[in-house]
């Protein structure tokens, strides 16, 4: 009767045993997110985090963002917790670690410890740690992106069904947050480039495509415009916010008059540091001008992207150089303010915004209400010593700084430059993965710290398949070295035993000759 748990129970073990330095690190971090969340129940919130909520209380395509989240947290609102949804997350970061350790040590043959070493980042950083405690998508986002690049490196040649797979594992990807579209064309690339063949690529493409349009179809029935957001255009628009000078645009008031009532009045040299305050305060964007409320039309949407646009092939020098100080940004040692301080202090354990929910205006109802409506009850932050103090200066010591995600990403790139005749191999998709998700927030919207975290599984991926390389190749070499010495004493001995046989058949035939020459002389 008890056999088969046993069976089950002792190869689980025997599991934990051949992998017991990811499996302690593993337990580890787990131990820090329960910490997390006893200090800090039942969840910490964000701006953002009160839409997804309005969402899943009142299903409707969203506006500003993709619905994927607000998808998770209807799912799980039958249980009235906000608890069980942060568990979720942090179940689903700890998922991360285990598919990178995965796929380095079963796909590339990475040892344990430098795998753990890998997935290190995603275990222990503290922001990380603090982003999934947070209401948002982003601890999903996450999982799904790697997800994704784990199932297309899996094996080396891909199935039409596992082009399936990962076509759906896109199609929710783009569907929680709008980036993954890229994600698409970047993985459709990466097959092509290596040659996967038309099916599993074609397979991908549909997959993801299907549920993607029935969104964007339920979109336009909602809001109409058959699009994923309304807020696409005016994202970019704050993004060229600082810059945009109508003077340089060459505007026709006439003709342009919906572009030129956003131009914005002070100028560009004055403008203060971070472009978010032209479109999120009404006292400093321009965007208001069209009434209140209007910011996420779809006639809004359309003029700003308009006006984003012609900003910036009027002024390319200047949106590049927004672009690059933005992707800079991201490399600092240590963590400078930005964009400004409520934002920078909401990624912070110790930040008092939590505590309290906001009354905001929502969608038939406020963003407190909404909430405890979710919760079925109080559904602010509790902050619980010693549990929160703990982690508020585990949070000081222990982060990932933007430096060393620089030099993950440049460890990548030389394994990638370094096999460049096969285009790159395959921390290229990895590689390429990382460096777009820095890339695209800075050039569609505006430098943000929750924007690095998803690229860094991907970063420490790209670099552990170049240390990979690297190793394997010295060790061919060292291996290359020996096999020669061998071959060359082996020659070196062919010889001596070659001279030796020589020497001894000749003394041998001197001896014949020596006994032959009576006889001969004999016979003469």
């Amino acid at each position: 009767m008890d056999a088969a748990p046993l069976g089950r129970w002792g190869r689980a073990v025997a599991l934990l045993r051949r992998h017991r330095v990811f499996s302690v690190t593993l337990g580890v971090a787990f131990v820090l997110r329960i910490v997390t969340m006893l200090g800090f129940g039942p969840a910490m919130w964000f701006n953002d985090s009160y839409d997804y909520v309005s969402v899943a209380l009142r299903p409707r395509p969203h506006p500003i963002r993709p619905d994927g989240y607000s998808f998770w947290l209807l799912l799980l609102r039958p249980l009235h917790s906000f608890s069980l949804v942060i568990l979720s997350q942090h179940l689903m970061g700890l998922a991360v670690a285990v598919l990178i350790y995965a796929l380095l040590t079963r796909r590339f043959g990475l040892p344990g410890w430098g795998a753990t070493l890998a997935a290190a980042p995603v275990l222990f950083d503290a922001y990380q740690i603090q982003l999934e405690q947070l209401v948002m998508s982003d601890a999903m986002f996450i999982l799904l992106v790697v997800g994704v690049v784990t199932l297309v490196l899996w094996r080396e040649k891909m199935t039409w069904l596992g082009g399936t797979a990962v076509g759906l594992l896109l199609a929710v990807t783009a569907l929680t947050r709008s980036i993954g579209l890229p994600i698409l064309a970047l993985v459709v690339a990466y097959l092509v480039i290596k040659r996967a063949g038309w099916r599993p690529v074609a397979a991908m493409v549909v997959a993801c495509a299907l549920p993607v349009l029935a969104y964007m179809g339920w979109f336009k029935a909602v809001n109409g415009q058959f699009a994923m957001t309304n807020s696409d255009g005016v994202i970019l628009y704050m993004r060229t916010s600082l810059f945009a000078d109508c003077h340089k645009m060459d505007l026709d008031e006439r003709r342009e008059l919906e572009l030129a009532l956003l131009c914005i009045n002070t100028p560009p040299d004055e403008r203060g540091l971070y472009s978010q305050a032209y479109l999120w305060w009404d006292d400093q964007n321009q965007l208001h001008v069209f009434g209140s409320g209007m910011k996420f039309t779809p006639e809004i949407n359309a003029n700003a992207s308009a006006f984003a646009k012609k900003a910036i092939l009027s002024q390319p020098g200047d949106y590049l150089a927004a672009v690059a100080k933005d992707f800079f940004r991201a490399f600092h040692w240590g963590r400078p303010r930005f964009p400004d301080a409520k934002t920078y202090m909401q990624y912070e354990f110790s930040n008092d915004y939590t505590r309290k929910l906001p009354k905001w205006s929502s969608y038939h109802s406020t963003t407190d209400k909404d909430a405890e409506a979710y919760e079925n009850g109080p559904a602010a932050t509790r902050v619980v010593s010693p549990w929160s103090n703990f982690m508020i200066g585990y949070q000081k010591a222990v982060r990932l700084p933007g430096l060393v995600l620089g030099l993950l990403l440049l460890s990548g790139l030389y394994g990638v430059v370094r096999r460049w005749r096969e285009l790159g191999g395959p921390a290229l998709l990895p590689w390429l993965g990382s460096a777009g998700l820095i890339l695209a927030p800075a050039a569609t919207a505006e430098f943000d710290y929750r924007y690095l975290l998803p690229a860094v599984p991907l970063a420490c991926l790209a670099a552990a398949i170049t240390a990979r390389d690297l190793v394997r190749r010295r060790a061919g070499a060292r291996a290359e070295r020996r096999d020669d010495q061998a071959k060359r004493d082996q020659a070196k001995g062919d010889q001596g035993e070659s001279g030796q046989a020589e020497s001894g058949q000749a003394e041998s035939g001197q001896g014949k000759s020596g006994q032959g020459e009576p006889e001969v002389w004999t016979a003469l």
